[in-house]
């Protein structure tokens, strides 16, 4: 079983490379950190999974902070683990902007019900 995790940013904030960049890593580290967090074990062991299994990750774009929030809330519907995150607002975007969500680490079939019909960032 191959595990992954999405993480999906707003194209619609014209966001600059470093600002989307920042985000994905935020967005990223703060779904790890609610896993361990968590102390559920099965997705402990798909965090295990996904790192003994190099970590793969896919980048992809929704227009609308409506969809933002349907992926996550969509994730959440399926037990998986997700993040999402709101700006702070110290560079380009108004404070409390949302601008990302993670999807995982999880089984991939999993994560792809939910982000599946996303294209690449």
């Amino acid at each position: 079983m191959n595990f992954k995790q999405a993480i999906v940013l707003r194209r619609d904030l014209n966001m600059s490379r470093g600002k989307a960049a920042a985000q994905a890593a935020h967005a990223s580290v703060d779904a790890v950190l609610s896993i361990i967090k968590s102390n559920r074990e099965d997705w402990i062991r798909w965090l295990d999974e996904w790192v003994r299994g190099g970590q793969m990750k896919v980048v992809l774009r929704v227009d609308s902070e409506k969809e933002l929030i349907e992926i996550y809330e969509n994730a959440l519907k399926l037990g998986l683990p997700a993040s999402i995150i709101r700006d702070a607002g110290r560079t380009e975007l108004p404070p409390g902007t949302l601008t990302a969500v993670a999807v995982g680490p999880a089984p991939e079939d999993l994560v792809d019900r939910v982000t599946g019909h996303l294209k690449l960032y």
